[in-house]
């Protein structure tokens, strides 16, 4: 029997190190190869941890949340044959020759392999009931949705790695109780509060780790490095919406159903034409502003995971119908954990909306190195007086946040009535080159 370790992955671009997210074994376990171990977190992706080999759990380096340098140890393996440890040197620190591995398909841009038919997925024999299925979070995710128990599969993926092919078609010759997602949520526990007026002393600490503490920590930058100062006026949406809804009834079947961020991602695209310096980025380590052509468009999506803001490339080249699907299609991969790390980066402006929630006003975190963030509140009917007479009007208020050090107050001033402009008499969205 020999010693095998696991170093932490080289996941490039310069990262030096790396979270501990998940465990997905234990001291004791026998593993297979291509088994996966563990997840860790860049700033950008989540990268599973699959073993190059079969063997025996001996130790793991790490506890959840700790942050672990690359090429560190991370798991000791007992294996048959010589292992890649000299001999004697089971209990040294790692040697030179430890094995790294590669980054996982789950670091950079995913794909999966051909989704296989459901025979082919759902005949073959379950695994043992005590073996851990394999899969990645995002499966294992929806496994839980479906209420299907991923043992009773057998994958298709490398090392018997169970697909979303795989579950998607198990859960339709299987099916049981219906989705989580769509049974009614739990009533609140408030049956387990205690009366008014008796003392309560219940505690619970909650660490902050992965994806929670890579928002904390980019919002915490964020507020650190640039003077904020935000920016809220009124917009008369009425002649907006009966567009909106227009193109809906003629389109929507065939096209898909528009919301309001197409029109603002337009009016956006349009504005900083007017005003280049908000579309900009802000590198304060060197000093230098870079002024942007394209628009590459960062949306502002809510997860379980927390906010996460994929990026719609080029957003100067959609149409109103191309722009609403790739928003929806962006919103979908970064709430399943699925955006890869070019989705998630490269923004040049944000666009931040709590649609219904959205409050009267707000004051949106700039998303650094970024130097403006336009935010949008709720829409609501409401009074006004046009033209001398009291009438009801669609209004809608946008909050937007800019780096005092680098945009002047007259000139976020101006974006955003530019903003309005557009809004309000829609047609100029289309009419103005």
């Amino acid at each position: 029997m020999g010693i095998y370790i696991i170093k932490t992955p080289d996941i490039g671009e310069g990262i030096a190190e790396v979270e501990l997210v998940a465990w997905h074994v234990q001291p004791g376990d026998n593993v297979t190869m291509d088994q996966v171990l563990a997840d860790v977190m860049t700033d950008k992706a989540t990268v599973e941890i699959p073993s190059p080999v079969s063997g025996k759990i001996v130790s793991l380096s790490g506890a959840i949340g700790q942050t672990v340098a690359v090429g560190g140890e991370l798991i000791r393996l007992e294996v048959a044959g010589a292992g890649n440890v000299k001999e004697g040197a089971a209990l040294a620190p790692v040697a030179a020759r430890t094995a790294v591995l590669p980054p996982t398909p789950a670091a950079s841009a995913p794909a999966e392999r051909p989704k296989p038919s459901a025979t082919a997925s759902t005949t073959s024999t379950p695994r043992l009931s005590a073996e851990r299925a394999i899969a990645s979070p995002a499966v294992r995710r929806r496994a839980w949705e479906l209420g299907v128990e991923l043992e009773q599969i057998t994958g298709t993926g490398s090392g018997d790695r169970v697909m979303h092919a795989d579950l998607e078609a198990y859960a339709k010759l299987h099916p049981s109780a219906p989705p989580r997602s769509a049974q009614a949520a739990p009533a609140p526990a408030t049956a387990a509060r205690a009366p008014m007026g008796v003392k309560v002393n219940t505690q619970q600490a909650i660490p902050v780790i992965g994806l929670r503490r890579r928002i904390a920590l980019k919002m915490q930058d964020a507020k650190r490095r640039i003077p904020h100062f935000t920016y809220v006026e009124e917009v008369d949406v009425t002649e907006l919406e009966t567009l909106r809804e227009r193109l809906n009834a003629q389109h929507g079947k065939e096209r898909g159903r528009l919301t309001v961020l197409p029109f603002l991602a337009r009016a956006m695209v349009l504005a900083v034409r007017e005003f280049p310096q908000i579309n900009a980025r802000f590198d304060d380590d060197v000093g230098v502003v870079t002024r942007f052509g394209a628009v590459h468009l960062g949306v502002a999506t809510q997860t379980d995971n927390g906010l996460m803001v994929p990026v719609l490339r080029h957003a100067e080249t959609h149409d109103l119908w191309s722009c609403a699907s790739e928003i929806s299609r962006l919103a979908e991969v970064a709430r399943s954990g699925k955006a890869t790390r070019e989705e998630l980066s490269g923004s040049t402006i944000t666009l931040t909306s709590l649609g219904a929630l959205g409050g009267i006003v707000s004051t949106p975190v700039i998303n650094h190195p970024e130097v403006a963030i336009v935010g949008v509140n709720r829409m609501i009917a409401r009074p006004v007086v046009l033209r001398g007479a009291v009438v009801v009007r669609q209004m809608m208020n946008l909050s937007s946040s800019f780096d005092h050090r680098v945009v002047d107050g007259l000139d976020a001033a101006r974006f955003v009535q530019a903003l309005r402009a557009y809004l309000e008499v829609p047609a100029t969205l289309f009419v103005k080159a």
